[in-house]
């Protein structure tokens, strides 16, 4: 039986769980859900995720949602090096996992719901809160940019699961607009993702394909 990964193709957090299962050589089903169809709230949507979002990730009797669990389950099941060689790599990849979710993506995201999503619904952003995921942003952006000074990835001298998950909120920044370009270091180091890891420079193809493709058919210009 296939491992099942339900999402929309323009989700960033639906990239992390597809470019980790392509480079570690798992092989999923995907299910498309269109999130600006609404797909994601359906009743049987919801039997899977109760929050309504994607991805979600069905293997026999194993139901997981949250794209960084996922990783880990798929990390896990395939063995390998993503979560890192030793057990200290281990808790480093843990512990900057969780900090994207805690200092980095949350904030990329809430800038993405104002900027993006409110544009869908033909609603104003709040600048207010624009603002405030800036500040959040820069100051996160700001150790994140001192710990690469020196270094090619996050943990250790290869690509792990903290990388994936850290790299997610590139999906969308070219059209929020956060300030990521004022960390030359955190540029140049997802810039060497993008040319070193083919799984995520495909991936970037497939969101931007989705995403552009939502804006032309709402009519919608940046």
């Amino acid at each position: 039986m296939s491992i099942k990964i339900y999402g929309d193709p323009g989700s960033g957090s639906l990239r992390r769980v597809t470019s980790a299962a392509a480079i570690m050589g798992i092989a999923i089903e995907r299910v498309n859900i269109d999130l600006f169809k609404g797909e994601s709230h359906t009743p049987d949507f919801l039997a899977l995720n109760p929050h309504g979002l994607s991805p979600v990730m069905v293997d026999g009797d194993v139901v997981l949602y949250e794209a960084s669990a996922i990783n880990l389950y798929l990390a896990e099941k395939a063995g390998g090096d993503l979560l890192g060689a030793s057990t200290r790599e281990r808790y480093e990849v843990l512990q900057w996992m969780f900090w994207s979710g805690e200092q980095w993506r949350v904030f990329s995201t809430l800038t993405f719901d104002e900027r993006i999503a409110k544009r869908f619904m033909g609603q104003p952003e709040d600048e207010s809160i624009v603002q405030l995921a800036f500040a959040k942003i820069r100051a996160a952006g700001a150790v994140l940019d001192a710990h690469l000074a020196n270094r090619q990835f996050v943990v250790a001298d290869r690509l792990t699961l903290a990388d994936i998950d850290i790299a997610a909120p590139f999906s969308q920044w070219e059209r929020t607009k956060v300030p990521f370009g004022e960390s030359p270091n955190l540029m140049a180091w997802h810039q060497r993702l993008l040319d070193t890891v083919p799984a995520w420079a495909d991936t970037k193809r497939e969101v931007d394909t989705r995403i552009d493709g939502a804006f032309t058919a709402a009519g919608i210009e940046l």
